[in-house]
C-alpha cells in the first residue's frame, strides 16, 4: 500500500468527524489571524508613541483593548480546540481501531500463520495513535502555518512589495526543497516501522515461548537473536535520523540568510527615513513566528514521517487482499442431515506439491468416521478444507448438497464444532470460556456440559470457580483442564458436525475413559470426523480413512483394514501402548 492508498484510508476514516475537522480549522485560522493583527497593533501603537499626538492616550486605550480582546479570543479559541480534542481524539481512536479489528477477523487462517501476533498488535497501534497525530500536524502545523504565511505576506505588503516577494521566494526554496528531499527518503520511514514491527513481533514471540527458553537454556540465543533484531532497528534509525540531521542544517542556513536580508532592507529603510520603527518591530517580529513555525514544523516532519511509515507498513498488511471471502450472494448453509462430499478435490498449498489428486469421498449423514496416517500424511488438511480455512484448488466440497463456497462462512461454522489437540482459551473467565460456543445459553446449561466434560468437580474448587479469569491462552490452568474446558464447549454448542483432533490426548487415563463415554453421546446422530494417533480410540468408527502423502489410500472398517494388510496394517502393528509412531522412528 502506497501513501495514496494511506491518505485515502485516513480520508474516509476521519469522513464521520468532519465537524471536529471543520472546528480545528476554524481555530487554525482564528490563530494565523490573531499571530499577525497582534503585531499590526503593535506597530501602530509603537508609530502613535513615537509621533506623541494630543489623543495619544485615548487611541493606544482602544488599540491596547483591542490587543487585550484578541488575547481573549485566543484563550477561548483554545479551550475550545482543547473540548474539541477532547471529544475527538478517543472516539476517532475507537473508530479506527474497529475498522481494523473488523479487517483482521475477516483474513483467513493462513494469513495469521504468517504474521506475529505482537507484530500485528504493534500495527494496529500505530495505526489508531497515528491518524490523529497526522490530523494534528496537518492542520495545527501545516494549515496553520499556511495560513499564517498568507496574512504575513499581506502585512509585509503594506510595508513594501520588495519584503512580500522576498519571503514567498524563501517560502518557495524552503518548502520546495524540504518537500522534495522528505518525499525521496519517505523510504527510511517505512524502514524504521518495519524494523520496529520486527523487534516487537520477535521480543512477543519469545515471551510466548518462555517455557522452551527455560527447557533448552537458550537464553543467550535468544538475547543475540533480539540483539541482531533490535540493532537492524537502530541502523534503520541512525539512517533516517541522519537524513533529518542534513535537512535541518539546509532549513537553519535557510531561516539565517532570510534574517539577513530582512535587516538589511529595514536598516536601509530606517536610514533613508522610508520606514517607521513599527514597521521594523513589524517584520522583525513576524519574521519571528514564520522562523519559529517552521522550525517546529522541521522538527515535526520527523515524526509526522515516522508516523505515515507506520501507517503504510501496518495497512500493507491489514488491508492486504482478503484470501477467503464469502461470494456477495452467498446464503446460509442450511444443515439437515450432515453429509459431506468431496466432489473430485484437489489442493495445493504455495510451492508445494498437490494433494488429494482428485479425491472423491462421501460422508454419509450420521457416519462417524476416524483419520490415520503418519504426521503430514493430509489429515488436517482435509479437515482444514470442510472448515474452508483454505479452499480447494480444484473440485468441490459439498455439505447437504451446498457448495461449501457458496454459503457464508459464519453459517457454515456455526454448524461445525471443533475440538483442536491444542487446546487454547481467551483470557476470560471458565463461564465465558465455555459460553463462546453457544453465547446466549443460560448459565444451568453450561454447567451441565461442564458436568459431562468432567469439569465441573475442578472448576467449582477452583478460588472463584467459574468465574476465575484463566490467564493468556488458558496458562493458569493445567492442559487436561483446558482440554475439558474445550470439550465442554463443543458439548454446549452440539452442532450437527464435530470434528475432534486428539480431544483426550492430554487427559489421564481415568479422565479419559469417563470422557470417551460423554463424547461417544455428543457424537450420536451427528456426522463425525475423529483425528487420532492412538488407533485403539477408532475400534468403533464406522469406517476410518486412512492417509498416506497427502491422498486417501484406504477406506473400510477396523476390522476390514486389517483384513487388507495394507498401510492401516502396519500402523496397528508399530502402535506401542496405543500411540502411533512418526515413520522415521519405526
Amino acid at each position: 500500500m502506497q501513501s495514496h492508498d494511506t491518505f485515502q484510508f485516513i480520508y474516509k476514516a476521519t469522513r464521520p468527524f468532519r465537524g471536529y475537522i471543520v472546528g480545528m480549522i476554524i481555530i487554525a485560522l482564528i490563530w494565523a489571524l490573531i499571530l499577525n493583527v497582534q503585531p499590526y497593533i503593535v506597530k501602530i501603537m509603537l508609530n502613535k508613541a513615537m509621533q506623541q499626538e494630543d489623543n495619544l492616550g485615548k487611541e493606544l486605550s482602544f488599540f491596547m483593548g483591542l490587543y487585550l480582546f484578541l488575547d481573549l479570543v485566543y484563550v477561548v479559541a483554545f479551550r475550545f480546540y482543547d473540548w474539541i480534542v477532547m471529544k475527538f481524539r478517543p472516539t476517532i481512536k475507537k473508530h479506527i481501531g474497529m475498522i481494523l479489528m473488523d479487517r483482521l477477523m475477516e483474513h483467513s487462517y493462513s494469513f495469521y500463520q504468517r504474521q506475529f501476533a505482537g507484530s500485528l498488535t504493534t500495527r494496529i497501534g500505530d495505526i489508531v495513535v497515528g491518524i490523529p497525530d497526522i490530523l494534528r500536524i496537518l492542520i495545527d502545523r501545516l494549515l496553520a502555518c499556511f495560513l499564517m504565511l498568507l496574512f504575513a505576506l499581506y502585512n509585509m505588503a503594506l510595508i513594501h512589495i520588495k519584503f512580500a516577494i522576498g519571503l514567498g521566494l524563501w517560502i518557495i526554496v524552503f518548502l520546495g526543497i524540504s518537500i522534495i528531499l522528505v518525499f525521496r527518503n519517505q523510504y527510511l520511514a517505512y524502514e524504521v516501522a518495519g524494523a520496529r514491527a520486527t523487534v516487537t513481533g520477535h521480543i512477543v514471540d519469545i515471551l510466548m515461548n518462555m517455557a522452551s527458553v527455560r527447557l533448552f537454556a537458550t537464553k543467550k540465543f535468544e538475547h543475540g537473536y533480539v540483539g541482531r533484531s533490535m540493532q537492524k532497528s537502530v541502523e534503520k534509525d541512525q539512517a533516517r535520523d541522519w537524513f533529518f540531521l542534513k535537512l535541518h542544517a539546509f532549513q537553519g542556513a535557510s531561516f539565517l540568510v532570510l534574517q539577513a536580508v530582512c535587516f538589511w532592507w529595514l536598516l536601509i529603510g530606517l536610514i533613508n527615513k522610508t520606514m517607521m520603527p513599527g514597521d521594523f518591530v513589524l517584520v522583525v517580529t513576524l519574521n519571528i513566528f514564520i522562523i519559529e513555525n517552521f522550525w517546529n514544523i522541521a522538527k515535526e516532519m520527523r515524526d509526522f514521517w515516522e508516523k505515515v511509515g507506520n501507517i503504510v507498513q501496518g495497512l500493507a498488511i491489514i488491508q492486504s487482499p482478503i484470501e477467503i471471502k464469502d461470494k456477495p450472494q452467498a446464503q446460509e448453509l442450511v444443515v439437515t442431515k450432515g453429509e459431506i462430499i468431496f466432489h473430485n478435490v484437489q489442493f495445493q498449498y504455495a510451492d508445494a506439491e498437490s494433494l488429494f489428486e482428485h479425491q472423491a469421498v462421501v460422508i454419509k449423514p450420521g457416519q462417524k468416521v476416524g483419520l490415520v496416517g503418519y504426521s503430514g500424511s493430509g489429515k488436517s488438511t482435509f479437515v482444514n478444507l470442510i472448515l474452508r480455512l483454505f479452499d480447494v484448488t480444484a473440485g468441490s466440497i459439498t455439505i447437504d448438497g451446498q457448495d461449501i463456497r457458496d454459503v457464508t462462512q459464519d453459517s457454515l461454522h456455526r454448524h461445525i464444532a471443533m475440538i483442536p489437540q491444542e487446546p487454547s482459551l481467551f483470557h476470560r473467565t471458565i463461564m465465558e470460556n465455555i459460553k463462546y460456543g453457544r453465547m446466549n445459553a443460560p448459565d444451568d446449561e453450561v454447567i451441565a456440559a461442564a458436568q459431562k466434560a468432567y469439569a465441573n468437580e475442578f472448576i467449582t474448587q477452583l478460588p472463584r470457580g467459574y468465574n476465575m479469569l484463566v490467564g493468556e491462552r488458558g496458562a493458569k490452568l493445567s492442559g487436561g483442564q483446558r482440554q475439558r474446558i474445550v470439550i465442554a464447549r463443543a458439548i454446549l454448542k452440539n452442532a450437527p458436525i464435530l470434528i475432534l483432533d486428539e480431544a483426550t490426548s492430554q487427559l489421564d487415563s481415568v479422565t479419559e475413559n469417563e470422557i470417551q463415554n460423554s463424547l461417544w453421546d455428543l457424537m450420536q446422530n451427528k456426522t463425525t470426523l475423529v483425528i487420532a494417533h492412538r488407533l485403539s480410540t477408532l475400534l468403533h468408527m464406522d469406517r476410518i480413512l486412512v492417509f498416506d502423502q497427502g491422498a486417501i489410500v484406504e477406506d473400510g472398517s477396523h476390522e476390514q483394514l486389517l483384513e487388507r494388510n495394507g498401510l492401516y496394517k502396519n500402523l496397528w502393528e508399530a502402535q506401542i501402548g496405543g500411540f502411533l509412531f512418526d515413520e522415521k522412528n519405526n
